[in-house]
């Protein structure tokens, strides 16, 4: 796997123009810091195209954020861990892939949902729900193979929900303290040292 692959295609239309610039600027200089000219420049688009397809700064935030959740999630519903017979395998595989996905500046590899809510949750409603509808997502599609490992491993003091929303919580809190001057090694071992927790809970390698 090579760490910051893209998830979607080219853009061609305006609109998905200024998704794509969003999704860069946001994750580099954040939302606050990125101004709608900023995005108009990075998109190569006037700012009549902007309005076009955007009520206000805001909505285009709120826009982003479900076209995040939309190209990730079709990414992580393709990867080959989904083809593992072993409930617990498909959960470590799904770590595996997160681990491989970071590399290079934080920028590159950090959540635009993650950045976006942590400056725009008591500014901005409209954008913390769909920031929140993003990770609740991400987890939400991980729920059913650690519910599945879990029955497998007979553990029945475990909700399948709130382990899977912990996974969201290492790994943006791995993307926090990367951006805090960790970098890469440190979000990279947030997500070792939460397999290790997994591999544990589900009592793999013990004889």
């Amino acid at each position: 796997m090579i760490p910051n692959q893209p998830f979607r295609p080219a853009p061609v239309t305006a609109r998905d123009k200024l998704l794509e610039a969003a999704v860069k600027l946001i994750r580099s200089q954040g939302y606050a810091g990125t101004s709608v000219e900023q995005l108009c420049v990075e998109a190569g688009v006037t700012k009549g195209a902007f309005f076009h397809h955007f009520s206000s700064k805001e909505a285009l935030g709120v826009a982003a954020a479900e076209y995040w959740s939309a190209s990730t999630g079709q990414f992580f519903a393709n990867a080959p861990y989904h083809q593992l017979e072993d409930p617990v395998e498909r959960v470590l595989g799904y770590i595996d892939l997160r681990i491989a996905l970071i590399g290079g500046p934080v920028e590159t590899f950090s959540c635009v949902a993650g950045t976006m809510v942590q400056e725009a949750f008591r500014t901005s409603a409209a954008i913390r729900a769909a920031c929140e509808a993003s990770i609740a997502g991400n987890a939400a599609a991980l729920e059913s193979d650690i519910e599945a490992a879990l029955v497998q491993c007979g553990i029945d003091d475990v909700k399948a929900s709130s382990l899977a929303l912990h996974v969201q919580t290492v790994i943006q809190g791995g993307f926090v303290l990367a951006k805090a001057g960790g970098g890469a090694d440190m979000a990279r071992d947030a997500l070792i040292h939460l397999k290790r927790y997994f591999e544990m809970l589900f009592k793999r390698g013990e004889s």
